[in-house]
Parts: structure tokens; C-alpha cells; sequence
């Protein structure tokens, strides 16, 4: 359904999403603007598509990924409404900027055009990520096509837009709080003796395996849990210890706080 996929900001972020973009929807034709045209154009030339400025991307893509910092977006929004208004076709907007919803990117487009909210995290590159989405003045058809179009990204869920805030703080931000585990757990084996190189390779390992397992078994975390810590054995009282300097609860928190920021960043 969508001919034509654009992205304006191509970062971390908006590159991950186009690649999936790109799997999702091989006969597309792809464009991508950045206020630094050499990353645009390194990712236009990985997709095969071409790199353009931002007003092109605005005057011919079906599809428009916002792949703009919410600080930014009223800036760049601002320079496009005229290029937008001129349209007589349809054309969607998807936006990823935290804190900002569908209203307020309407808002500074200058139109009520169709705009999906999504959220996405960066192992959508590897197509093992999360996507987040809903839509407003979009119809389902249009949906549906967004649903297949991010499908390589990994898990892709529609989402009431009240919980995106609440949704990245899990998944949106949650990768670099599982790469700070990570990163932990390789210098406790370094400081037990690992090389660093073993020691990363085994805990990035095992935090795959531990979700695969979940996620395949239908297993609760807590079984998981349980499973793994035998009576008197050493595993419960590495329990323990995380227990007694507050592991759950400082992430916990940590995703309260993203929940927070991102309410803050859409006043």
C-alpha cells in the first residue's frame, strides 16, 4: 500500500526502522533526509534508495517516518506544513518523537493528516525488536499495511495511545538498561577471572536464552527464577544479594522515570 517510504532523521533510531521498512516492503521506493546528508546518504546507498533533503521526502513519500528528536520536531514540521498542504494525495505520517502524540504532530504539521505514534526499539534493526503503534485519522486498511510493513522489525503490537509513554519506558528505553546488565554481569566474571571477550559473549548469551526460553515456554520470570535457584546452592544467594541492594526496585524506577520525562517532554 505504501509506494513510497521516506524517512527525515536518519540516526540510530530512524535507520533501524527504515531497514525494517526496507524488508517489509522490498518494492517500495526509499528515500531518507538527515541535517547530515553523508549519513542519508550511507543509508540510502545499504537500502538502495536515495538520499534526498527533507522538502522531498515531504512532497513524495505515501509514507513519512518522523525520525526527529521532540525537541526538534516543531522545527522541521514547521519548514514541511507548506510542502504538506500543497499535497492532493494521501500521505501518512508516523512519528517517533517521545511525548509527543498524533494531536501534536497534527498540530505542527498544520493538518489533521493521518499520523501513527509509534514506538520502537534499536534490536528492530536485527529484527528482534519491539514496535508500539497507534494511529489517529488513519483507516485500518492503512494499519494493517503499517502492521505488515514493520512485521521484519520483530514483535509489532497496536497499543491504546495512553500506554506508549508507559510501553517505551519497558521496551523503548529497556535496551540500554539490559545492555547496563549485561556490561555488569561480564565485570563480575572479569573480576572472577573471564576474559572480557568470554565474559560479554556469555552474558549477552544468556540474556537471549533466558528470553527465548520465556517467551517460547510460556514461563512465568518467577519460574524461570526458581528454576535456576536450587536449595542451599549459589544462585540464591546471588538473589540475595541483588534483593539487598534493590535490583527490582531501582528498575522499577528506572522505567517510572522514562514514563515521567516522557509526560514532561509533551507539555
Amino acid at each position: 500500500m505504501f509506494s513510497s517510504i521516506g524517512l527525515i532523521g536518519a540516526g540510530t533510531m530512524g535507520s533501524a526502522v527504515l531497514q525494517a521498512a526496507a524488508k517489509g516492503a522490498p518494492e517500495a521506493a526509499l528515500y531518507c533526509s538527515n541535517r547530515t546528508p553523508a549519513k542519508a546518504q550511507a543509508l540510502a546507498q545499504q537500502l538502495g534508495g536515495q538520499a534526498v533533503d527533507n522538502a522531498a521526502v515531504a512532497r513524495t513519500c505515501s509514507l513519512i517516518f518522523l525520525g526527529v528528536k521532540p525537541q526538534m520536531m516543531a522545527g522541521v514540521l514547521a519548514d514541511l506544513a507548506p510542502i504538506l498542504a500543497q499535497r492532493t494525495d494521501r500521505f501518512v505520517l508516523a512519528s517517533m518523537a517521545a511525548g509527543l502524540d498524533a494531536q501534536a504532530i497534527q498540530t505542527l504539521a498544520g493538518g489533521k493528516y493521518p499520523v501513527i505514534c509509534l514506538m520502537p526499539n534499536t534490536p528492530v534493526a536485527v529484527g528482534a525488536g519491539v514496535v508500539q503503534y497507534y494511529g489517529v485519522d488513519t483507516t485500518q486498511e492503512e494499519l494493517d499495511a503499517f502492521q505488515t510493513l514493520m512485521a521484519p522489525a520483530g514483535l509489532v503490537d497496536s497499543i491504546e495511545p495512553h500506554l506508549l509513554p508507559a510501553a517505551s519506558g519497558v521496551s523503548g528505553c529497556g535496551p540500554a538498561f539490559c545492555a547496563l546488565f549485561i556490561e555488569a554481569l561480564a565485570d563480575g566474571g572479569v573480576a572472577c577471572g573471564l576474559p572480557r571477550a568470554k565474559a560479554l559473549a556469555y552474558a549477552a548469551q544468556m540474556v537471549e536464552g533466558t528470553a527465548k526460553l520465556m517467551m517460547e515456554k510460556g514461563l512465568h520470570p518467577g519460574q524461570l527464577k526458581d528454576g535456576v535457584c536450587s536449595p542451599g546452592g549459589t544462585t540464591i544467594q546471588g538473589v540475595r544479594v541483588l534483593e539487598e541492594r534493590g535490583f527490582r526496585a531501582a528498575a522499577m524506577d528506572a522505567v517510572i522515570a522514562t514514563f515521567e520525562k516522557s509526560q514532561s517532554l509533551g507539555k
